[in-house]
This record gives C-alpha cells, structure tokens and sequence, in this order.
C-alpha cells in the first residue's frame, strides 16, 4: 500500500510498504479521508516535541472497517470515524495513570496519537484498536465523516464552557475549530456568537454561516464590549492559540465570565492574569476530547445539525499530498483540505 511519512523539515516522502496484520482486538480500516490539521502542519515544519522523521502522518481520519478482530465491534464494511488518541491504559500500561483510572483517558499523562507516535491515516490501511473506531451511517459523506475529529474538538470545548443557553459568546479564530466551536455554541443554546478573523477569505465563510465577524485589526474587545451594553462576552474560547490573542482575552471576557482556551500555544503567551483576579474571570483549559465528545459529534454529522454538508472543502489524490499540505498552510479556498489514499491522481 502507498503511504505518506515525514521525512524532515518541510518535506514528505511516498512509499510502499506491505498492509499492515492487525492483532486481537484490532480492525484494519480501509481509509477514505484524512484531513489535515495545524499540528501536521507542525510535523511538517519540524516543530512538533514528539513527531520523528518515517511517522505515517494523519490523525483525522475516516473510512470503512476491511478486517476486524475484535468481537462485538463493527462488522467488515461498517463506515467508521477513527478516535486516535492514544492513552496509556489503551498500551496496558498497569496500573494506568490517575487521569485514565478516573475515566479522563483524553488527559492520559502519556497521551498519544495514531499519526505522531503510531502510524497515522495516511495510508490505503490502517490498523487500530477497536475502541477507537465509532460507526457513522453508510449514508453520511466521507468527506463529512472525516470531520468527527475536530468537531469532537469544538463539541469539548463548549461542554467544559460551561454553556447552558443564552449566553453571548466570542470566538477568536475562524478556522476550522473556531468556526465549529462558534456553530456548536449556536447549536447549544448561545444568544449571540461573534468570531474574530484576520483572513478575509474564513471571515466570508465564517458570515455565510450567518455569524457576525470581526476583522482581528479592529479593536476587538471594544467591538465586543459594544456589541453586549458594555460588559464583554459572557464566554470567550481563544481558538487562535496567538500570542496577539492571549493579551485580549481578558478585556474581551465580562466581569466573572468564562475564557476557554481550545488553541494549543507553542510557547508560553503573556496573559493578564492581574484582570483575570480582579474582575473573577473563570480560566478553563481544554486537551481534545472524550469518548462521548466524539460520539456527539458524530450525532452531529449523522444529522447534519450544523449544516456541515455546505463547508467548502477540498479534497486532493494521496499523490498529491505536498500540493494538500501546502494548501492547508495557505488557509483560504477550503475550511478543511482532504486526502484520499485511494485515488492516486493518474486518472484525474
């Protein structure tokens, strides 16, 4: 089978290697879609603390079940959304960490992913552990079923939020988790939902969805204050994971209001943590999400609750693949770029 490796900094090697033999407890799944994200964008650039060089790449991934060994889970031609986190009681590890034995295994202190420190989705097959394969039904697209992943990611964001319904809420980014982090809240409940985006490009997308934007040179936390009498949201989630936006954060937030941090930062921002006392501001930390976040966000996709089936997407031949890479970095023409391991390209 053809799959894509890291093979250093800003490049990606092709090759064929045999289909993998999957164990107990185990399905190989034949892959139709990955998509790619910032942090293989970060594998790219050399810029990801535990991805080395040959690591088969991609963890957002989808397709239908070829082989399985694992009684009871879903049976061969099943399409199935792979959950790829890794935790330690998933390796045997014995006794599991406290996260794991308390049932958070998504804040396992040795956590991992399929496509950074085991082979990842971008491959014709993958083999993986059977309770990381949730079942999506065979009428849902694969381009929609590859999205369980990141929506899985804004859907744990908003749970840990706090939100119950009535709230205004900002959102900084207007990628691909902002822009679902925004629709979850809206699909919850949320009064108001404004998103804030340097790109003008996600910024059109982002109103096509029916949500106010605000350009990130503006400035922000006055236009957010204006927009709520004067107070700030009542939850901010900073989706961006920019150091620009780590500073806003409070002013943007109201007295006692929730800031949710879901981007992941690559160094330590400053923060004003002085304001975060004074005005009572609540800080809440989000690592991806549990097994019944991504459940619920393949409910989300089953239904199309979120009307996902209209996001611009694109999706590239395995051949392809530097061309995707390139075009994820890029951020404009598609909220989300696809792979499929499957078409080669020659016949395009």
């Amino acid at each position: 089978m053809r799959v894509v490796t890291w093979a250093g900094v800003d490049r990606l090697a092709q090759q064929e290697t045999p289909i993998p033999e999957i164990s107990d407890g185990e399905v190989l799944v034949r892959v139709s879609r990955v998509g790619i994200c910032g942090s293989d964008l970060a594998i790219l650039r050399g810029q990801h603390a535990r991805a080395e060089t040959g690591v088969i790449l991609g963890h957002e991934f989808a397709g239908t079940v070829a082989e399985s060994r694992a009684p009871g889970g879903p049976p061969v031609g099943s399409q199935v959304a792979v959950r790829p986190l890794i935790a330690c009681a998933d390796r045997g590890t014995v006794p599991p960490c406290r996260a794991c034995a308390s049932g958070n295994a998504h804040v396992c202190r040795s956590l991992g992913l399929y496509g950074v420190d085991e082979p990842g989705g971008l491959a014709e097959f993958v083999a993986v552990r059977a309770g990381a394969v949730h079942p999506v039904r065979q009428d849902v697209s694969p381009e929609l079923t590859a999205l369980a992943e990141p929506l899985a990611v804004a859907v744990h964001a908003v749970s840990r939020s706090g939100l119950t319904g009535g709230e205004s809420v900002a959102v900084y980014g207007g990628g691909p988790i902002g822009l679902f982090t925004a629709l979850v809240a809206r699909h919850r409940g949320a009064a108001d939902v404004v998103i804030v985006e340097p790109n003008a490009w996600r910024r059109g997308v982002a109103e096509s969805f029916g949500f106010p934007v605000l350009d990130s040179g503006v400035d922000t936390p006055a236009a957010i204050r204006e927009r709520t009498s004067g107070d700030g949201a009542d939850i901010v989630f900073d989706s961006a994971g920019h150091p620009a936006v780590a500073r806003q954060l409070t002013e943007a937030a109201r007295i006692q209001g929730t800031i949710v941090i879901v981007g992941v930062y690559k160094s330590p921002p400053e923060v004003d943590l002085r304001t975060v006392n004074f005005a009572e501001h609540r800080l809440v930390g989000t690592r991806v999400y549990s097994r019944d976040d991504f459940a619920t966000a393949v409910t989300l996709l089953e239904n199309d609750d979120l009307a996902l089936s209209g996001l611009p997407t694109r999706t590239f031949p395995v051949a392809e693949a530097a061309d995707a890479f390139a075009a994820a970095g890029r951020g404009e023409g598609s909220v989300k770029v696809l792979i499929d391991p499957s078409q080669n390209g020659d016949d395009r």
